[in-house]
């Protein structure tokens, strides 16, 4: 057969990616969506280990305290999937914990009036009940701006050329949780890796049954086996003389996760106690929603392509920034010590397995609420070493990011104009909280260091975040750049008919709420 001619080759632009086995609204058999389910639990654990594992022991909590905090995020993960993905955009989204909001609750826990007691258990209790009264006070932003639609309004002005830098670097943004933390423990890292990207990629072929099994749990199987392996060096005094930091993170017993867990616990709002409010703190955590705000819109977009669905229209983004600032709320009456925002490994995930289905991720929420009351076996899988999570975010992340970079489909990539919007708005996306995070890591305080801590917290959150930078210098000059003139070249005719619910007849098939409820809330 002859060769194509090069001006032969043509790669035409897709609203909607191809290659799924299942796409949102499409579902496996039941016992294949379950155990996708418990793979998406199993992701989800990393970001729900982490946060807790590095903030409690700062605010003076123990190892009780650490496993509780850790139930009680799990417990409202679960909540808030099951709201999103219901009510909120319909998407296929886990709903998890988010770093964005580690800088003000680092600052609350630095806090004079808290940082004086000498009680660690008294000050465990008084720090988080702050930390709750910041996010029940800062949870109205994404309410109003999401249920008031005033953020479907905002996301007109954002094109397929705007959203690249803040997609991919909802990703890239997150490469310090990849690599470096593999290096920590390179004989687990470096291991879970090669496996995960041998059986999801390489191996995909291996069929049992009509069923893809390496493919689909390649996150299950690659994780059982070095988790095992991990066991087995830590059982065999592998890591006896090592130093403090090369066991905490290599080791398997170190987390003391099961043996300070309970059998059964139920996590209830206020259950720390009634939560205080401080305009400082409270001002100081907003930044942090907005970043939530961002980062979620970026991801969102990410899961409606690894979904197989079409952009989410405008009031449907909207709609689930409403439910996430709910779930938000539901962070603070609970008392998660975080925030809520979009898991991007779980929306990396959906590309990896090829299953976008809501139905799977609906069942891992389950999971999430279950193991999170049942103590003891959620300990079990918690204790996990964070670097085996590191290994598979490497990949994750990476994919994420590349869906970003797929939005140049829409534009003219020889426009000098798109070129340096793009550029400019990465570049500094990743160049501005670099220099954020060195400064603070050598003065121990951010660059905004004024006598107003509020207004430091504000500043430091938005500009530590990669995507919001990108969402500010991608936004900023694709609106004032010779806008009139670059609508085509933007990639804005591809978007025009997903503004509206009725714009295009696909909008109905994936975003229509469950129970007939749009007669109550019809579309815009």
């Amino acid at each position: 057969m002859e060769a194509p001619k090069p001006e032969e080759i043509s790669h035409p632009p897709m609203d909607q990616l191809q290659g799924l086995e299942y796409c949102i609204d499409s579902n496996p058999s039941w016992g294949e969506a379950i155990a996708l389910g418990f793979q998406h639990y199993i992701l989800a654990l990393g970001t729900a280990v982490m946060i807790p594992s590095f903030l409690v022991p700062l605010m003076g909590g123990d190892d009780g305290d650490k496993v509780r905090v850790v139930q009680t995020l799990l417990f409202v993960e679960g909540i808030n999937t099951l709201l999103q993905t219901l009510f909120g955009t319909r998407l296929p989204t886990v709903i998890g914990g988010s770093y964005a909001f580690m800088v003000p609750i680092i600052s609350i826990i630095h806090d004079s009036s808290l940082a004086r007691i000498e009680d660690p258990h008294l000050r465990f209790l008084s720090t988080m009940k702050a930390v709750q009264g910041a996010l029940i006070v800062s949870s109205s932003i994404q309410i109003i701006l999401g249920y008031s639609q005033l953020w479907a309004i905002c996301s007109r002005f954002f094109s397929p050329l705007g959203m690249v830098p803040v997609i991919a670097l909802v990703g890239f943004g997150l490469f310090d949780r990849g690599f470096p933390v593999v290096g920590r423990c390179v004989e687990i890292g470096i291991p879970m890796l090669i496996l995960f990207i041998a059986f999801s990629q390489y191996l995909k072929g291996f069929h049992t049954r009509q069923l893809p099994i390496l493919e689909r749990f390649a996150l299950l199987i690659s994780v059982t086996v070095i988790w095992a392996y991990a066991h087995l060096l830590t059982a065999s005094g592998a890591y006896k003389h090592r130093p403090e930091l090369t066991q905490i993170n290599c080791r398997t017993d170190r987390a003391n996760l099961i043996s300070s867990a309970p059998w059964i616990k139920i996590p209830y709002p206020l259950q720390w106690g009634a939560p205080t409010f401080d305009a400082g703190h409270a001002f100081g955590m907003m930044a942090a929603v907005m970043v939530s705000l961002i980062e979620s819109t970026a991801a969102f977009k990410a899961a409606s392509r690894l979904a197989s669905a079409t952009p989410p229209p405008a009031h449907v983004l909207s709609r689930g920034i409403g439910w996430q600032g709910i779930g938000i709320l539901l962070s603070g009456l609970f008392g998660t010590l975080s925030g809520s925002t979009v898991s991007v490994e779980n929306v990396g995930l959906l590309g990896s397995t090829r299953v976008g289905s809501r139905r799977v991720i609906q069942i891992s929420a389950g999971f999430m609420i279950f193991f999170s009351i049942l103590g003891k076996f959620g300990a079990l899988f918690a204790s996990i070493p964070f670097t085996i999570f590191a290994a598979v975010y490497c990949v994750l992340f990476g994919l994420v990011a590349s869906v970003g970079l797929s939005f140049l489909q829409f534009t003219n990539m020889n426009s000098m104009r798109n070129l340096f919007i793009t550029g400019v708005a990465l570049f500094l996306g990743l160049s501005v909280p670099d220099y954020f995070r060195e400064y603070t890591a050598k003065a121990f305080h951010g660059p905004a260091h004024t006598n107003a801590g509020w207004f430091n917290d504000f500043l430091n959150t938005i500009f530590f975040s990669p995507p919001s930078v990108a969402l500010i210098v991608a936004v900023f000059l694709d609106n004032t750049l010779d806008y009139k003139d670059s609508a085509r070249d933007r990639g804005m005719p591809w978007w025009v008919k997903f503004r509206t619910f009725k714009g295009d007849a696909r909008n109905e098939e994936f975003y229509t709420l469950p129970f007939n409820l749009n007669r109550f809330f019809p579309p815009s």
